[in-house]
C-alpha cells in the first residue's frame, strides 16, 4: 500500500495542503481547532486499508495551507468553498466528509448545503446545531468574573500572543487537559479539595491556559513525537489563523440565514466521547436527544467511554472501525 503523501492544490483561490492515501471511494477528512491533517494520521492509514481515498487537508490558516490576513476571510462560507474546491481539484463528483471539532461545523455545513457533492456526513464531537435565534456571541455564558473562552478569542491580540508564547507548552497542555485523561484528572483533583473544572470559562484578566498543564509522561494515545509535529507547525504559523474561526461566530449567523429551518437530509453518523468537555456545555444533552429532528437521516450516535475531545487521535482504532462501517454501508460507494 503507499504511503501518506502531502502536495499543495489550488482550490477556492488560495493554496490548500492536502495529505493523501490509498484508491477507491474519496473520503475527505476536516481537522478542528488547534490541529491540522496530522489528527487523523491513523485514521488516514486504516481507510487507505479499507479500500478508499483518503484526503485530510492542512484548513486554510493552518500548516502549510495559506492563511490569509483578513478576518473575514474565514467564514463558513469560505471553509465550506474550500471543501468544494478541493473536490473540483481531485476531480471527484462525490466524497463522503468527515470532520471534528470545527471541522465537523464545516462538515455539517457541507452536508446542509451541498448534498449533491458530499453524499455521507460523519461528525466527531460537535452536534448539528440549527441556526440560533440570536447572534451567538449574545448567548455565551458571561460572569462578573469570567466569560466563555469562545468570547475571550474574539478580539485578535490576546489570545493570539498568550498560545503562541510557547507553542509546545500550549498544544502539550491542550491535548492532554481536554482529554478523557485529562478529565479524569481534573475531576479527582476537585473531588480532594481542588478547584472545580472550569467548563470552558476564561477568568477576566486571565488566559485560556490554566490548571496543572500535562504531566510529565503523556497518556500512551500522543507522545512527544506528535507533540513536536503540531508545535512546529504553529511555531511557523502561529495561532491567528485558527482563532479567526472564532471571530466569525456572528458573521456566520449574519450570512446563512437563507439556511434556517434546513435539515440534513444525507446520512449521517455521530461520534463523541462521554467525557468531551463540548457535552457538558448548556443544552447539549437536549440537542442530542432531538438531534434526529435536524437530522432525519441520522444512522446512529456512537459514545465511546472515557474518551475526550480529541476522539479520532484517543480511540484510533474504534474510530477508524466506525467510520469504515458506515461507509461501506453505504449505497453507491462509487
Amino acid at each position: 500500500m503507499t504511503r501518506t503523501t502531502q502536495r499543495i492544490i489550488e482550490a477556492n483561490g488560495i493554496r490548500i495542503n492536502i495529505a493523501e492515501r490509498g484508491e477507491g471511494p474519496l473520503v475527505l477528512l476536516v481537522h478542528g481547532f488547534p490541529e491540522t491533517w496530522y489528527s487523523w494520521r491513523h485514521q488516514i492509514e486504516d481507510l487507505a486499508a479499507a479500500g478508499f481515498r483518503v484526503v485530510a487537508p492542512d484548513m486554510r490558516g493552518y500548516g502549510k495551507s495559506d492563511a490569509p490576513q483578513a478576518i473575514d476571510q474565514y467564514t463558513i462560507l469560505h471553509l465550506v468553498g474550500d471543501m468544494v474546491g478541493i473536490l473540483d481539484a481531485l476531480g471527484a463528483p462525490t466524497a463522503v466528509i468527515v470532520g471534528h471539532d470545527w471541522g465537523a461545523s464545516v462538515a455539517w455545513q457541507a452536508a446542509l448545503t451541498r448534498p449533491d457533492r458530499f453524499r455521507a456526513i460523519v461528525a466527531l464531537s460537535v452536534p448539528f446545531r440549527p441556526r440560533a435565534k440570536a447572534v451567538p456571541t449574545s448567548l455565551m455564558p458571561r460572569t462578573e468574573t469570567a466569560q466563555f473562552y469562545q468570547l475571550y478569542f474574539q478580539e485578535p491580540g490576546p489570545a493570539d500572543a498568550e498560545l503562541g508564547r510557547d507553542p509546545r507548552a500550549t498544544i502539550r497542555n491542550m491535548l492532554f487537559g481536554a482529554s478523557g485523561d485529562g478529565v479524569a484528572a481534573a475531576r479527582a483533583a476537585a473531588a480532594a479539595g481542588g478547584p472545580a473544572p472550569n467548563l470552558g470559562m476564561v477568568p477576566k484578566g486571565g488566559g485560556f491556559l490554566q490548571g496543572p498543564g500535562a504531566p510529565a509522561t503523556l497518556p500512551s494515545w500522543i507522545s512527544e513525537s506528535d507533540i513536536d509535529y503540531y508545535s512546529e507547525e504553529f511555531k511557523r504559523t502561529g495561532f491567528r489563523g485558527a482563532l479567526n474561526y472564532y471571530r466569525n461566530i456572528d458573521r456566520n449567523w449574519e450570512i446563512t440565514g437563507a439556511l434556517a429551518g434546513l435539515q440534513v437530509s444525507i446520512p449521517a453518523l455521530y461520534i463523541a466521547g462521554d467525557r468531551d468537555f463540548l457535552l457538558s456545555f448548556p443544552g447539549t444533552d437536549q440537542l442530542l436527544a432531538n438531534q434526529k429532528n435536524f437530522v432525519p437521516g441520522l444512522r446512529k450516535i456512537q459514545m465511546l467511554p472515557g474518551c475526550g475531545h480529541w476522539t479520532q487521535q484517543e480511540r484510533p482504532g474504534e474510530v477508524s472501525a466506525a467510520l469504515v462501517d458506515f461507509i461501506r454501508a453505504l449505497p453507491n460507494r462509487s
